[in-house]
C-alpha cells in the first residue's frame, strides 16, 4: 500500500463504501511478505515513504528476482523496478512477466510508466556519452517514479558551448542529476548556473589516475558551487530517487 491508496482507503470510509473496520483489517495485514526462505518484501514501505520497494537485481539469482517481483505483483503492487538487471535474468523474468528491458542501464520494468505526478522537470545531464548507462539508470528510476525527465547527453566541459546551448533546460529544471566520469568537473559547472538542487554522479569512466571514479567522486564533493550534493560512485539510481523526491516537495 502507498499513499495513494492509503488516501483512498480514508476517504472510502469517510463516504461510507468502507466501515472502519474493513479498513482496520487492510491496514493491519502483515506488512512484510515472506517468499521462500530468501526474501522478505515489505508491502508498506509506499505506505511509509510514498515508493513501493524496488528490487536490487545484482548478486540475486534469477529465480530470486522472479519469485520477489511474483510476490510484489500478488501483493497488489501495480508497478514494479527492477535495477543492475543482467540480460539473462531479464530474459528469464520476461519469459513469465512482461518485463520491459532496457540493457544500457541494466534496468527491467513491469507494469509500465506511471503518469508523471512530479511538479516540474528534472533534468538528467552526461559530460560524455561513455556516461550513458549510469544517466538512464538515474533517468528510467525518475520516470517510474513519476517525473518528466529531460536529458542532456555528452554535454561536458572539453566542449562547454554544448551544455550553454541548452540553458533553457538548465534554468527551468526543479533538480539536475550531472553524471560524469574522469575529473568529474560537470557539477560545479552546472551547479553555478542553475537555480535548483544538483545531484552529482561520479562515474567510473575514464583513464588510469581516475581511480575507478575516485578522482570523480573527490572531486564534486570539493565542488565549489553550492547546491550540489553527491552520490555514490556510477549511483544512477540513487541520483534518480533523490531528484524524484525533490520534484515531488510543495
Amino acid at each position: 500500500m502507498d499513499k495513494t491508496e492509503l488516501n483512498k482507503l480514508l476517504e472510502d470510509v469517510a463516504a461510507g463504501r468502507k466501515s472502519p473496520a474493513e479498513a482496520a483489517l487492510k491496514l493491519k495485514m502483515q506488512p512484510i511478505k515472506e517468499i521462500g526462505d530468501y526474501a522478505k518484501v515489505d508491502l508498506h514501505r509506499g505506505l511509509r515513504q510514498g515508493v513501493p520497494e524496488i528490487i536490487y537485481g545484482a548478486g540475486k539469482t534469477k529465480q530470486h528476482i522472479l519469485g520477489i517481483a511474483r510476490g510484489m505483483l500478488a501483493n497488489g503492487q501495480e508497478h514494479v523496478l527492477i535495477t543492475r538487471l543482467g540480460k539473462e535474468a531479464a530474459d528469464y523474468v520476461a519469459a513469465e512477466l512482461p518485463l520491459r528491458y532496457e540493457e544500457s542501464a541494466k534496468i527491467g520494468l513491469i507494469g509500465g510508466m506511471p503518469a508523471p505526478t512530479g511538479k516540474g522537470r528534472i533534468v538528467v545531464a552526461t559530460g560524455g556519452t561513455s556516461d550513458i548507462p549510469v544517466a538512464e539508470e538515474a533517468a528510467l528510476t525518475a520516470e517510474f517514479l513519476g517525473n518528466e525527465v529531460v536529458r542532456l547527453y555528452d554535454v561536458g566541459v572539453s566542449g562547454i558551448h554544448r551544455l550553454l546551448s541548452h540553458m533553457d533546460a538548465i534554468m527551468s529544471a526543479r533538480a539536475i542529476v550531472a553524471v560524469a566520469g574522469m575529473e568529474g568537473a560537470l557539477p560545479s559547472v552546472i551547479g553555478g548556473l542553475a537555480d535548483c538542487p544538483v545531484i552529482a554522479v561520479p562515474t567510473s569512466v575514464g583513464y588510469g589516475a581516475s581511480l575507478g571514479g575516485v578522482a570523480a567522486l573527490l572531486a564534486m564533493l570539493n565542488s565549489c558551487a553550492s547546491g550540489v550534493a553527491v552520490v555514490n560512485i556510477d549511483n544512477g539510481f540513487g541520483a534518480g530517487y533523490m531528484a524524484s523526491m525533490i520534484n515531488h516537495l510543495d
